[in-house]
């Protein structure tokens, strides 16, 4: 069985920890991976530092190119990429392919944002004392910065931590969801082999208390966190005045399907917004609103489409959905069911598990205040509601701690622009389910999803400070 070493300042580690990386979907063993020491660790911390004064002097050009060559070598060797994620997540691998995809195209738009991060001339005469001054504004990178990630993308939710750190001369020390790190080991072999300097990536995989150490040590200047909701607002209480957090954390989408919508295709979106990867993603579809003209013909035909759904081996390309990550996410999404059910929720299809395979589930009639639908079920479930007006629709919407994406499907502008001012969101994506992100939008939610924004640009933004010159002239 293939061992992985871990990968600080340019040189790979072993330890005495290790851990078996299993397949969820038949317990079969991926590979061995060590598990750095807080001594490693803080090793991985001194290194970045000293790094620092060498990335952030790197010239735009050369950050590129280091980009550009990631993505090339990701390119060509996709296909290795895909199954290891399939193999490690249990995700279906036609899933596992589109993750590659996405990852390549990360670092593509990183390359470009790289060339991209600029400044302002600023006109500062505005007053008499302020004649023959002028402005300038430029980003200047802030330092180390910490990543941790989760299990559910392995690959283009790490790209989407050290591509922007990368493009803005920071280092950066990733620790991987401990049950997916054999991805973010094989991309660090990637970088490793590019002109990045060896201090500017470490992947660390290692165990929640060593893990402190990214949240607490004062030398990074910043902590980027994809993760659950509970975890990163203690992150953030951890992690000190000084220093930056973002946090991508979860979500419970809502999606409405208004009376004029186009039911075939709204449907058939709904289906992918909901199942896909078992619905193991912060934006998936949890809630659809179904206005009462629309009803039934919606959900017969969306009915319909879930019976469709091929289960099975993830390493089968006709394979829609498969294994869940563990059994404790089976077993929690089971209890959630039942008791809705027994407080009056109606199950339409769906609701069992097969081992680690959860059935694709549709409910009505359920409490908003039971745990399936106020809290993150991430699974396979979807809650219908039915409304009377766009006005009940959204405030039903925004009846949760939660505000990462929404959809709607309408063709009425009048509706759409309601939807888009008073949905309570980071991200209203129009005709089309929320689950929909592309690299180089904003991404990111309000209230319990999150604090700041990813997607580079924006990533970049968060990862680099303004600094003021001024001019006498």
């Amino acid at each position: 069985m293939k061992e992985y070493k871990f990968l600080i300042g340019g040189e790979w580690r072993s330890s005495e920890e290790k851990i078996e990386i299993k397949n969820p979907y038949n317990e079969e063993v991926v590979g061995i991976v060590y598990l750095a020491s807080k001594k490693d660790l803080d090793n991985a911390i001194s290194i970045a530092c000293n790094a620092f004064e060498i990335t952030k002097r790197l010239p735009s050009y050369e950050r590129a190119e280091i980009l550009v060559k990631i993505a090339a070598s990701l390119k060509k060797r996709k296909e290795e990429f895909a199954k290891t994620i399939t193999l490690e997540s249990g995700k279906p691998i036609k899933d596992s392919h589109t993750e590659v995809e996405r990852a390549i195209t990360t670092f593509t738009v990183a390359s470009e944002e790289a060339k991209r991060i600029g400044g302002e001339y600023l006109p500062l005469d505005i007053a008499e004392n302020a004649k023959g001054r002028i402005g300038i504004t430029k980003r200047f990178p802030i330092g180390p910065i910490a990543a941790i990630t989760p299990f559910n993308f392995p690959l283009n939710l790490v790209a989407h931590k050290l591509a922007p750190a990368i493009a803005s001369g920071n280092p950066i020390v990733l620790k991987p969801a401990s049950k997916t790190p054999i991805i973010a080991l094989k991309l660090g072999e990637i970088i490793f082999e590019t002109k990045l300097p060896k201090g500017g990536l470490s992947v660390v995989p290692c165990n929640r208390e060593v893990g402190n150490l990214l949240v607490t040590d004062y030398r990074f200047k910043m902590l980027t966190f994809t993760g659950s909701s509970a975890v990163g607002w203690k992150m953030k209480e951890n992690a000190g005045a000084r220093k930056r957090v973002i946090l991508e954390l979860g979500g419970n989408a809502g999606l409405i399907i208004h009376k004029d919508a186009n039911i075939e295709y709204a449907a058939k979106r709904a289906i992918i917004g909901a199942f896909t990867i078992s619905g193991q993603s912060c934006i998936s579809v949890q809630r659809l609103y179904l206005h009462e003209d629309i009803y039934e013909e919606f959900l017969k035909e969306f009915l319909e489409n879930v019976k469709k759904i091929k289960i099975g081996d993830p390493l089968d390309m006709q394979t829609d959905l498969s294994a869940m990550i563990d059994d404790n996410a089976v077993i929690r999404t089971q209890e959630w069911i039942e008791e809705a059910v027994k407080d009056g929720a109606k199950v339409l299809i769906g609701g069992k598990a097969k081992s680690r395979i959860f059935e694709p589930t549709v409910i009505e009639n359920v409490n908003p205040k039971s745990n399936i639908c106020s809290k993150e079920a991430f699974a396979p479930v979807v809650i219908v509601f039915k409304y009377k007006d766009i006005r009940e629709a959204i405030n039903e919407v925004n009846n949760s701690i939660y505000g990462l994406q929404a959809g709607i499907f309408t063709k009425d502008f009048e509706v759409i622009w309601n939807a888009y001012e008073k949905i309570e969101v980071g991200g209203v994506i129009i005709n089309d389910i929320p689950t929909w992100r592309v690299e180089n939008m904003p991404y990111g939610g309000v209230k319990e999803s999150g604090f700041g924004r990813e997607g580079i640009k924006y990533a970049i933004e968060e990862m680099t400070e303004i600094k003021l010159m001024v001019i006498n002239l």
